[in-house]
C-alpha cells in the first residue's frame, strides 16, 4: 500500500512573502495599548458599553441571511473534502441474484444439465431455481498523488469558506455597527434641533416683546418666527434618515423593518482606544487575508493534479461469486467463481491537452498569488485610512469644541445687546445660525470618529472585548446647547 500510494507530483506549497511594513505609518505619537496572546474574535462591539448595541449585534450570527449563506457554503466544502477523501478507498459491491427457468422434457434434461452447473440437479422436472451471490472490488490506487493533491485542494477550499464565514459575519457586524452609530447620530441631532427650536421659542418671544413695546421693528419678529419655523422642519426632516437606519438594521438582523423597533438614545460621547498590534499579526487576524492564502493553496495543489495526468492510470479489480441449487448448499467450494485483474491506460497523444491544463493551473496560481498580495496592500490600506481618520478627527472634534463653546458665549452676549438697544437683530440671527452650524459639525464628527472606529476595528480583523479596550473618555459633550 505504502509503495502504490506514495509518491505524489506537482510542488509542495509555501506561501510567498507577502509586503509587510515593520510599524504602521500613523501609529507615530500614539500611545498603543497591547491585545493579549491569545485573542478572542467574538464580542468586538463591546467595547462600546452600549447594551442595546449588544443585543442586535448578536442577532446578526443566528439570524442575518448573508451569513448563513456563508456558512451553507461552508458545509458544502466540507462535504466536498469528505467526497474527496472517498476516493482513496477501494469500491466494493455486492450483488444477491435469484433466477427461475424451466423447458420441455426429453432432450431438454441435457439444458438443464447444463444450466445447473452449480451441482443442482432434477429428474424429470420442467423448472428449476439457481441462486446467486457475487462480490467485486475495483480500486485506483493513487500511485501519483492526483487524489491526495485533490484532497489537499479541498482542504484549502473548505478552509477558504471557513475564511468566508468569519469575514462575512465581521463584515456583517460591522456595517450594523456604523449604521447604529449612524442612527443614534440622527437622535443626538433630533435632541440638538428640540433644543434649539426652545431656544428660537425663547428669543422669538423676547423679539415679540420689544415689538409690543414699540422698541423694535416688525421685522424682527418676522425673521425670529422664520428662524424658528425652518429649525422646526429640519427637526421634521431627521425622521427620514433615521428610519431608513432602522430598517437597515433590521434587515442586518434577519428580521423585517417593521419587526424592529429602537428606541431613542444620544450618540456616545467615548471613543475606544483600540491596540492595533503589530503589522504582521494583521496577516493572522484578518480572514480575507486568511482566505486569500487558503486559496493559493488550493490552486498550488490544483497544479499537481494536472501533472498527475502525464502518468498512467492503475486499477486493480477482483471478482468472487457462489451460484448454485439449493440455497443452503451456496457457498460449497464447488459453487465458487473468481477473478482478479490489473490493468493500466496512458494517454500516448492528445493534442498538448495536458501541457495547457498543466500551464493553466500554474497561471490560475499564479493570479491567486497575486490576489493574495493585494489583498495584504489593501489590509494595509484600510488600517493606515482608519488610524489617520481618527487622529485627524480627534483634532477636528478638539477644535469644534472650542468653536461651539465661543460661539454659544457669542450668541448670549449678542442677545443680552439686542436687549439693550446697542445691536440689531440680524447679529443675534447670525449668531444663533452660527451656533446651530458648530454644533452640527460637532456631532458629525463625533459620528465619523465612532464610524472611524469601527472600521478600524474591522481592519484590523475584530477581536477584542471591553476589558482589553481602554476608554478614552470627553471632558464634555460640546454637541448640545
Amino acid at each position: 500500500m505504502f509503495i502504490l500510494t506514495g509518491c505524489m507530483v506537482g510542488p509542495d506549497y509555501k506561501r510567498p512573502d507577502a509586503p509587510t511594513p515593520v510599524a504602521f505609518k500613523e501609529l507615530q505619537g500614539w500611545k498603543i495599548s497591547q491585545p493579549a496572546d491569545a485573542v478572542d474574535k467574538g464580542d468586538w462591539w463591546s467595547v462600546y458599553h452600549d447594551p442595546e448595541l449588544d443585543r442586535l449585534e448578536r442577532m446578526v450570527e443566528i439570524s442575518n441571511q448573508t451569513v448563513k449563506v456563508s456558512e451553507a457554503d461552508y458545509r458544502n466544502a466540507v462535504a466536498l473534502v469528505a467526497e474527496a477523501r472517498a476516493s482513496l478507498f477501494p469500491t466494493i459491491g455486492l450483488s444477491p441474484g435469484v433466477s427461475r427457468f424451466g423447458g420441455g422434457g426429453g432432450s431438454g434434461s441435457s439444458v438443464r444439465s447444463s444450466i445447473n452447473s452449480g451441482n443442482s440437479s432434477f429428474s424429470g422436472g420442467r423448472s428449476g431455481t439457481t441462486y446467486s451471490i457475487s462480490g467485486t472490488v475495483s480500486w485506483v490506487p493513487d500511485v501519483w498523488g492526483s487524489v491526495r493533491r485533490q484532497i489537499e485542494s479541498s482542504v484549502s477550499s473548505a478552509q477558504v469558506s471557513a475564511a468566508d464565514l468569519a469575514n462575512a459575519k465581521l463584515s456583517a457586524q460591522a456595517t450594523l455597527a456604523a449604521d447604529y452609530f449612524d442612527l443614534r447620530a440622527e437622535d443626538s441631532l433630533a435632541q440638538l434641533l428640540t433644543e434649539t427650536v426652545a431656544a428660537y421659542r425663547r428669543a422669538l418671544q423676547i423679539t415679540e416683546n420689544q415689538y409690543r413695546a414699540g422698541t423694535t421693528a416688525s421685522t424682527d419678529y418676522v425673521t425670529a418666527l422664520a428662524l424658528l419655523q425652518s429649525t422646526q422642519a429640519q427637526l421634521i426632516a431627521v425622521g427620514i434618515q433615521r428610519a431608513q437606519f432602522e430598517h437597515a438594521i433590521a434587515v442586518l438582523t434577519g428580521h423585517p423593518p417593521s419587526d424592529v423597533t429602537i428606541a431613542p438614545a444620544p450618540l456616545a460621547a467615548d471613543v475606544p482606544i483600540l491596540p492595533p498590534g503589530l503589522p504582521s499579526e494583521l496577516l493572522e487576524r484578518r480572514p480575507d487575508i486568511a482566505a486569500a492564502e487558503r486559496a493559493m493553496q488550493q490552486e498550488n495543489a490544483l497544479i499537481g493534479v494536472a501533472v498527475a495526468a502525464y502518468y498512467p492510470t492503475v486499477s486493480l479489480s477482483a471478482l468472487g461469486e457462489y451460484a448454485g441449487n439449493p440455497i443452503g448448499q451456496l457457498f460449497n467450494v464447488g459453487n465458487q467463481i473468481w477473478s482478479l485483474g490489473a490493468s493500466a491506460s496512458e494517454t500516448v497523444f492528445n493534442g498538448g491537452e495536458r501541457r495547457a491544463a498543466v500551464q493553466a493551473a500554474r497561471a490560475t496560481y499564479d493570479a491567486s498569488v497575486a490576489t493574495y498580495r493585494q489583498t495584504v496592500l489593501t489590509a494595509f490600506q484600510g488600517v493606515e485610512d482608519a488610524l489617520s481618520d481618527l487622529r485627524i478627527l480627534e483634532l477636528q472634534a478638539q477644535a469644534e469644541a472650542l468653536a461651539v463653546a465661543s460661539t454659544r458665549r457669542a450668541v448670549e452676549a449678542t442677545l443680552n445687546a439686542y436687549k439693550a438697544g446697542t445691536v440689531p437683530y440680524t447679529s443675534v440671527i447670525t449668531e444663533q445660525t452660527s451656533l446651530l452650524s458648530n454644533q452640527q459639525s460637532a456631532l458629525a464628527v463625533q459620528q465619523s470618529r465612532l464610524v472611524a472606529s469601527v472600521a478600524l476595528i474591522e481592519a484590523l480583523g475584530g477581536g477584542w472585548s471591553s476589558g482589553d479596550v481602554p476608554r478614552k473618555i470627553e471632558t464634555a459633550n460640546p454637541l448640545l446647547p
